[in-house]
């Protein structure tokens, strides 16, 4: 949909001055451009989308209707696959803590969890004693070096002794079944993919275990626009980029496609990020001590982008707008590091829609009630408009409160 003046105006008198705008015709496509690009090279591919990243339950849907896994991490997340209907063993449960009565009730029912930490490992071990006659499906949670410069919390070093201790635990159970080995390094370059997939093969050659599934965990860049692409120090890689980088080592290894354990990464960012629109509203314009601040109803905690100038589109509601240099759009929050966009330069009028693109990703999830509830959020990706999250009030914030 291409919005303009009467467009803004008419979802202004329907749903307020600010309201998310997804796409979810975008979603869909990424999806199978990005499974498409993986399986052509190996074909025992698929993808586990990352709830936590916009969980959205339109998009979860869309994701377990084209046969995709949920990657969950709270028993909130596992609790919302599981209401839209995904099947307990399509939902893989990551995370670095898990509530105790869910995880058991989560593993008798046939899903996969991702081991952790040690003192997780011997609770499961013994929930597996208490559970004889149930197979659990477990992974554990694998932290290697990817020449990336951080040294990860999550998961266990495979150089330790309480990663040989938990693959033991595993060993000493019969119906403790080890399901899948998963990594999972949060820096998007390209350049870390071949040393994440080098590391898990390196490791099961090790092992001398070859899992059901080997999943290589997120952190890929998404589509964007060219405005944002150029404020980034590296080259964006596509997800055929990722593919060949990383597809093809499992390809070479596994060339028996009779033989091959199923390859499982766990976008989000790269899945939705370009699927959302945040559209707010110019409320002020004034200048203190030589500079211009624009105040939108919107915040920088509805975006969730900072240290870049995210894609903006202007679209003038009257007739008439200044020209303005070096404008900073700032959001409704009392917070002075609330900042939208910095350093404008063009035209612009006080009620003027500000649309930003490339907001889906960790935006509508990480707006805390924080002095104003959170917006709308209107699919429009058939071309017609349908209201899939109403905007929140003041009963939706308060009501766990005693007052």
């Amino acid at each position: 949909m291409k919005l303009n003046k009467q467009i803004i105006s008419d979802l202004r008198k329907e749903y307020g001055d600010a309201f998310y705008l997804l796409d979810s015709k975008q979603f869909r496509s990424n999806y199978t451009e990005l499974k498409n690009a993986f399986s052509s090279i190996y074909s025992n591919f698929n993808i586990a989308y990352s709830y936590k990243t916009n969980y959205t339950p339109r998009l979860c849907k869309i994701v377990n209707e084209l046969g995709g896994y949920a990657e969950v991490v709270s028993e909130m997340e596992a609790a919302l696959a599981m209401r839209i209907g995904v099947k307990e063993n399509r939902i893989i449960w990551n995370g670095p803590i898990k509530n105790k009565e869910k995880l058991e009730s989560f593993l008798l029912a046939g899903g996969t969890v991702n081991i952790d930490s040690i003192d997780e490992g011997k609770y499961i071990y013994e929930l597996s004693k208490k559970h004889e006659d149930v197979t659990f499906n477990v992974g554990v949670r694998c932290n290697y070096d990817v020449q990336d410069g951080v040294i990860s919390r999550f998961g266990f070093d495979v150089e330790s002794k309480e990663f040989q201790d938990v693959l033991d635990l595993i060993r000493e159970r019969d119906n403790l079944y080890l399901i899948n080995l998963q990594c999972h390094f949060a820096k998007r370059q390209l350049e870390y993919w071949p040393e994440k997939a080098k590391g898990m093969l390196d490791l099961i050659d090790r092992l001398n275990i070859v899992p059901q599934r080997i999943d290589l965990g997120g952190g890929l860049f998404g589509k964007m626009e060219n405005s944002l692409k150029e404020q980034f120090t590296s080259n964006i890689p596509n997800y055929q980029d990722y593919a060949n980088a990383v597809a093809t080592l499992f390809a070479e290894r596994f060339s028996d496609k009779d033989n091959q354990p199923e390859l499982i990464i766990e976008p989000g960012s790269a899945l939705v990020g370009d699927c959302m629109k945040f559209v707010g509203t110019v409320k002020t314009i004034k200048n203190i001590r030589g500079k211009s601040f624009a105040t939108v109803l919107g915040s920088q905690k509805n975006i969730s982008m900072t240290g870049v100038n995210p894609p903006i589109e202007i679209i003038n509601m009257s007739n008439e707008q200044d020209e303005y240099k070096d404008l900073d759009f700032v959001g409704f929050t009392c917070i002075e590091s609330d900042v939208i966009y910095r350093n404008f330069n063009g035209k612009l009028a006080i009620n003027d829609a500000i649309v930003i693109s490339n907001c889906g990703s960790y935006s509508l999830v990480m707006k805390p009630p924080f002095i104003l509830p959170n917006f709308a959020v209107l699919d429009i990706s058939e071309g017609k408009t349908e209201i899939i999250k109403r905007a929140e009030n003041f009963e939706d914030v308060f009501h766990t409160f005693e007052l």
